[in-house]
């Protein structure tokens, strides 16, 4: 691979030809109009040249070696050679509030408006392992997602959804593996075998630890959960995706794009190398293993991220993890935009941003798609504001012919000099957490933690010094204006339908099978974590027999304990 800093003789030309034209256009027309008083850097940081060239370009070799062809690796321009001419994203809008019925009712008034997968927002305390009438719940009912506490909610939530028809993604870590159980017990009640299910569960537990903070035992433990579940995925449900690594949430705590990508993918050689350990073949379990990334609204930047994200993953699996199946070394990812760029001031300003960031995350090849709705910074979406991010999908899709070729912006001397800087950042951080003992010691030593709130608290200062313009914030801020949104509220008698339901279950399930199902959870989560007490048979027994998802994750907190994050990480 050839060092792009050195330059051929046709780069040397151009760069003399750029020189003259700074010395002989470009500062005369700054003596007239200085430049304006923005910031020419990235959100990233990434210091932005006044024009590009083939100076700033790859040379030959690296065109041939580092950019290539699309669906050929290392998978720059995309995983497949087709890009979107052949089938277009997943369109999966992100939904869940109040009772079972309710998320229930939305999913299917999506999938009748075009939405082509499923994805299932959770109530806080279903996050958090606690069942709806515990204590610790009190006020959270169905406020951020939809409430699930046995396998009869989960029961209602699929009530006639083509589950062999659509793929479904589950936000839901720490409690992921006894909520997956439900899923699969229900579909195979529904008739739908377990073999056959397609879908992918977060499970990324690494990062709540780093950045959204919905754990809820010690590192060692809830890795063997995420272990647990690539394991039985591999054996039982051969079209899950058991991890989707999430860089989302990282992005949303405050870092960097640089950041996001490499955080995420360390996060995601942690659980390769958590499954090697375990015994698996990595062939076996990394072509079903997916990413979760944020689009924010630096364009270039996030394209350039997307593009970087398929060469590092390429890269890491086959000269360290010495994959042969080339679908082992596909960077696969589901993009969402990103929900901490909503502002609630001028709240339509947010249709503008949500379709810039989707364009993003459709040029830089994403396989599935949520666009955030305009009011999601005050509420859950209301029907038809989530309507209206589905349709923005859809336009984009149909109307502004992106699809027509793959990578359209392939070759740009912008795009593939940021997607070369981006690369080489997100490097440097893979180093120094490879230097630290890996992602895990990394992250119970609270490095990247650290790493996100100083780029965080930078943003900040730089918007509240008007360094950085939010339209809306602390720009263009009109002081008369006056904009009332309707906000989703949890539907009367959906939380005491809920409780009727979960009291009724317990009431009319065999106890003895219950509490002989959690007896063998509880003897086997005593045991060191290995093939022979893997877990998720014992959440799936646990399921059939209605056990609630309390009942489980009380199982969990009483053998492995419940974690408290240092002070100071």
């Amino acid at each position: 691979m050839s060092d792009a800093s050195e330059p051929n003789a046709d780069q040397a030309g151009w760069q003399e030809r750029r020189r003259r034209w700074s010395v002989e256009r470009l500062d005369p027309a700054l003596a007239r109009a200085p430049e304006r008083g923005a910031l020419f850097r990235t959100l990233g940081e990434i210091e932005l040249e006044p024009v590009y060239g083939p100076w700033s370009g790859p040379s030959d070799e690296d065109v041939a070696e580092r950019i290539g062809m699309p669906g050929e690796p290392p998978y720059t321009r995309g995983i497949h050679p087709s890009g979107y001419r052949s089938r277009l994203w997943t369109m999966r809008m992100f939904a869940g509030f109040g009772a079972a019925e309710d998320t229930n009712a939305r999913f299917k008034d999506l999938l009748a408006a075009g939405q082509t997968g499923l994805s299932i927002a959770y109530d806080m305390p279903t996050l958090y392992g606690y069942d709806t009438d515990d204590e610790e719940a009190e006020g959270e009912f169905g406020t951020c997602g939809v409430g699930v506490s046995s396998l009869a909610d989960m029961e209602v939530l699929l009530d006639g959804l083509p589950l062999d028809r659509v793929s479904t993604s589950m936000t839901i870590n720490s409690p992921a593996a006894p909520i997956w159980a439900m899923y699969i017990v229900a579909a195979e009640k529904a008739g739908y075998p377990r073999s056959a299910l397609e879908g992918t569960t977060q499970n990324d537990i690494l990062k709540e630890f780093i950045a959204q903070k919905e754990f809820l035992f010690p590192p060692e433990p809830s890795m063997r959960l995420v272990t647990d579940t690539i394991e039985f995925g591999t054996r039982e449900l051969p079209r899950w995706n058991t991890v989707s690594i999430s860089g989302y949430h990282i992005r949303e705590a405050g870092s960097t794009a640089v950041q996001e990508l490499a955080f995420t993918i360390a996060d995601g050689m942690a659980y390769v190398e958590e499954a090697i350990k375990r015994g698996l073949r990595v062939d076996d379990f990394a072509p079903r293993l997916s990413f979760f990334f944020n689009s924010h609204s630096d364009f270039f930047e996030e394209i350039a991220k997307f593009r970087a994200s398929r060469r590092i993953w390429h890269r890491l699996m086959t000269e360290r993890y010495h994959a042969e199946n080339e679908r082992s070394t596909w960077m696969r990812f589901h993009t969402q935009t990103a929900g901490v760029s909503l502002t609630p001031q001028q709240p339509l300003n947010n249709l503008t941003r949500v379709a810039i960031q989707a364009l993003a995350a459709v040029l830089g090849g994403t396989q599935s798609l949520h666009t955030d709705a305009y009011d999601e910074a005050l509420a859950v979406p209301t029907a038809g504001a989530a309507l209206l991010a589905l349709r923005q999908q859809q336009v984009i899709a149909e109307e502004t012919g992106v699809t027509g070729t793959v990578d359209p912006l392939g070759g740009s001397w912008f795009v593939e000099s940021l997607t070369n800087e981006v690369e080489r950042q997100a490097w440097n951080y893979i180093e120094e957490i490879d230097r630290r003992g890996g992602m895990v010691a990394a992250v119970v030593d609270g490095y990247p933690q650290r790493e996100i709130a100083e780029a965080a608290y930078r943003f900040q200062r730089e918007v509240d010094e008007r360094e950085r313009r939010i339209v809306g914030v602390n720009s263009y801020v009109d002081q008369r204006e006056v904009t009332t949104v309707p906000v989703l509220e949890v539907p009367p008698g959906s939380e005491e339908r809920h409780l009727a339901r979960l009291a009724r279950t317990r009431r009319e399930r065999d106890g003895g099978e219950v509490e002989a199902a959690l007896r063998g959870l509880r003897e086997a989560a005593a045991r060191p974590g290995s093939s022979d007490s893997n877990l998720m048979p014992h959440f799936i027994r646990c399921a059939a027999a209605y056990a609630t998802l309390g009942e489980m994750c009380g199982v969990l907190r009483a053998v492995f304990g419940e974690y408290r994050e240092p002070v100071g990480v």
